[in-house]
């Protein structure tokens, strides 16, 4: 390879690098009505909830809608059972009744975490990053143990570029919440953002003896090996995801593979990744970088 490929290489990748939504892929936006409700509560209330939570999660929403209207009647103060019938009007894109809902289960208890988390998830909803925030920072305050606010305040800080302060959401949530991954890809990829990149290393290392290689981490791990220029070795330990039944992470790991190419000077080969990357999901921003830069 010529010097000047050389040069142009490494610099796209380092670029591609730092433009990736990664760790959105993986986290996504959680918006769990996990809460507990203060007791006595009617035994077939507590059912009709837990199996309306269990309807909302299987996307039969007219079904959930159903059993929490009647836990709510046999106790109109049941706050879960409020969050969760915000969360049915909200996966319908009602956002004006989800947030009586939500408001509704608040003003019953102000003490619990999760009507302040849902107000967030819709705030997220809408785009009202500072308002999300105060929300989830809200829940947190109620919680600090509730992991599903401290990911998505995490989450939101990463996206506005206040990566100290999304590293340290996401240090705790590796306390937290120890036994996912979560925190320490998180924590992972604000470190690399920060350039401290030893330190993710040594994050990333944790991660794998305590989790094993799951995908996520994988992924996490071809990205260290192509900002070192490992192409072939990147490449080799991306393929197998590329059949990944989680189609956006499949779609991200030819993506991937598309980036390696590219910064080896193989325009076409990047181009075929960059192509596999879209049939499988259309919106993937790395592969769309890729194509881009091929061309």
């Amino acid at each position: 390879m010529h010097r000047a490929d050389r040069l142009i290489s490494k610099e796209t990748v380092r670029e591609l690098l730092t433009a990736a939504a990664f760790l959105f892929a993986v986290l996504g936006m959680f918006s769990t009505a996990g809460c507990a409700s203060v007791p006595p509560l009617p035994p077939k209330a507590i059912e009709l909830n837990r199996d309306g939570a269990a309807a909302l999660a299987a996307g039969d929403l007219l079904t959930a809608e159903a059993r929490l209207a009647v836990a709510i009647e046999y106790s109109p103060r049941f706050t879960e059972a409020w969050v969760n019938l915000g969360y049915v009007e909200l996966r319908r894109g009602n956002l004006t009744l989800a947030r009586k809902h939500f408001v509704k289960a608040r003003d019953l208890n102000s003490d619990l975490p999760a009507p302040h988390h849902a107000l967030g998830v819709l705030a997220d909803r809408r785009d009202l990053g500072r308002e999300a925030e105060a929300n989830y920072r809200q829940a947190l305050k109620v919680d600090p143990g509730f992991a599903p606010a401290r990911v998505n305040l995490a989450r939101r800080l990463f996206a506005r570029g206040a990566f100290e302060d999304a590293r340290e959401q996401f240090l705790r949530l590796t306390q937290v919440q120890a036994d996912v991954p979560a925190g320490y890809i998180g924590l992972a990829e604000c470190l690399l953002r920060l350039d401290r990149e030893p330190e993710a290393d040594d994050v990333l290392a944790r991660a794998r003896a305590r989790f094993g290689d799951t995908p996520e981490l994988t992924m996490l791990v071809a990205r260290q090996l192509l900002r070192r220029e490992a192409f072939a070795e990147a490449e080799e330990i991306l393929a197998p995801l590329t059949d990944d039944a989680d189609k956006p992470r499949a779609a991200s790991a030819w993506a991937w593979i598309g980036v390696s190419r590219l910064a080896r000077g193989d325009r076409h080969g990047a181009t075929d990744a960059a192509h596999e990357a879209l049939a499988i999901d259309r919106e993937d921003a790395v592969a769309r970088d890729v194509l881009a830069k091929a061309h």
